[in-house]
């Protein structure tokens, strides 16, 4: 009887090591190694599966570039996401929370009548359930297969004489092949069958969509190594309790990772949003204090957002600092400078803040809306309205540009806003704009005058 051959594999960067370790040497991660038992040298697998052509080494001026030919994944939110389709031989890894809808959105593309003949194989559920979320759904594409399956040799052989366009594999935590003694979701099984995976896409052209678990850190589970084998890496967003979906691309070997799509979770499916800034701004019968509206930028797609703050007197010594959505710290330093510099007395306010809609933003260019919302609710005193801000603000007090401020005031004259505060260091870059006002201001000092100026 052969001895069992066991090592120990660092669920950070996939480094191997005979023993346990404390501390990984290649990573530097505390605590990362498993234990897993192998029957074989790590990259074998790959090579037993998909056969790879001999190449010669090629000097660079005489290797033929060709175009890339992308496909369309009948969804017009994640065709902006990949750069404008997806590529083909191409693995993309689409990593989110349990429950965020990683699977509908999976299983519509699959199902978009895109003119693609599509497999979908699942591992974690059954094809009576997929059905009922395909009706759901609405069937579009009669070229689309279930296949439940698990092992990866049976998978690879169904794609090599099904010859598909496109494969969805959900998830590859539940994908293992017998060639390693470790379980499914291992770091092992994890990497040698993603790297297959990604050997028969590239040698065939075949565009594969894998879905991955994350952890409770938000990362993807397996090996860090995973992450770099795939193409592109999508990551899903949002909150559960909130019907508003983020997708946003980590990674991207074809295109910019600036790029984010909206979805709105219903009960057909996932809906692209197009225009996001309808769903961020709210419609009031009379003006409210403490709200003011920011013109954000994420990548290089502007929206308009709403901003949510109330303003009270603290009951205890400490007062209260909670933000939704948004950094605490850098609130706190928003509140140390409206009281080093305005002269507001912050230091016994508690102060809460939110974002429309449950968006999580991190856009420095909010800090003039954050500012302009805690005023008005210091005051108790509705903004102007058709008021927009768009603006960092540092510890000295001063109004910076934000990125791609020209982006944003067209988005908010766009949206029929008819005055927007900026930055007047950025004054001389900008064009003069057709439809609104822009306020330019340097300090924060100015910012009051420019919210409630009477028209």
């Amino acid at each position: 009887m052969a001895k069992v051959k066991k090592a120990y594999f660092c669920k950070s960067c996939g480094y191997e090591a005979p023993k346990w370790m404390g501390r990984c040497p290649s990573c530097g991660e505390w605590n990362s190694f498993t234990e897993e038992i192998i029957a074989k040298e790590s990259g074998s697998v790959a090579a037993s599966i998909v056969r790879l052509p001999s190449s010669q080494p090629q000097r660079v001026r005489d290797i033929r570039e060709n175009t890339v030919e992308r496909l369309d994944t009948g969804n017009a939110e994640v065709n902006r996401v990949l750069g404008g389709g997806l590529v083909r031989g191409s693995l993309v890894l689409l990593g989110g929370e349990p429950g965020i809808g990683k699977s509908t959105l999976s299983l519509q593309i699959a199902l978009s009548a895109n003119g693609l003949r599509t497999l979908y194989v699942s591992g974690e559920e059954s094809a009576e359930q997929i059905k009922i979320r395909a009706n759901r759904i609405g069937v579009g594409n009669d070229e689309c297969l279930i296949y439940t399956e698990t092992l990866l040799e049976n998978i690879v052989a169904q794609i090599e004489e099904l010859r598909p366009d496109l494969v969805v594999i959900d998830s590859i935590q539940t994908i293992y092949t017998d060639l390693i003694d470790s379980s499914a979701g291992s770091v092992s099984q994890i990497r040698e069958c993603a790297a297959t995976l990604l050997k028969y896409a590239k040698t065939t052209s075949t565009s594969i969509f894998i879905i991955g678990h994350i952890t409770k850190d938000g990362t993807i589970a397996g090996p860090k190594v995973l992450e770099h084998i795939v193409d592109v890496v999508l990551q899903f967003e949002g909150d559960n309790n909130n019907v508003y979906r983020i997708l946003r691309g980590n990674k991207n070997r074809f295109g910019a990772t600036f790029e984010i799509g909206v979805f709105e979770m219903a009960d057909s499916g996932l809906r692209d949003v197009a225009n996001p800034s309808e769903i961020l701004l709210t419609h009031y019968d009379s003006p409210l204090s403490g709200i003011a509206v920011g013109a954000a930028v994420d990548g290089i797609r502007p929206y308009l957002i709403e901003v949510q703050a109330l303003v009270g007197n603290a009951a205890y010594g400490t007062p209260q600092r909670t933000a939704t959505g948004f950094d605490s710290k850098r609130m706190s330093m928003l509140l140390a400078v409206l009281e080093k510099r305005v002269g507001m007395k912050m230091f016994s306010k508690d102060v809460f803040l939110n974002f429309a809609g449950g968006f999580r933003v991190a856009d420095p260019g909010l800090d003039l809306a954050i500012v302009a919302a805690i005023v008005s609710s210091y005051y108790d005193r509705p903004l102007t309205e058709g008021v927009c801000c768009a603006g960092e603000i540092g510890l000295s007090g001063e109004v910076r540009p934000a990125p791609r401020t020209e982006q944003r005031i067209s988005e908010a004259a766009r949206l029929g806003f008819r005055r927007i505060v900026v930055s007047g260091y950025a004054a001389k870059a900008l064009k003069k704009p057709r439809g609104i006002e822009v306020v330019y201001i340097n300090g924060i000092e100015q910012l009051p005058r420019a919210l409630f100026v009477e028209e």
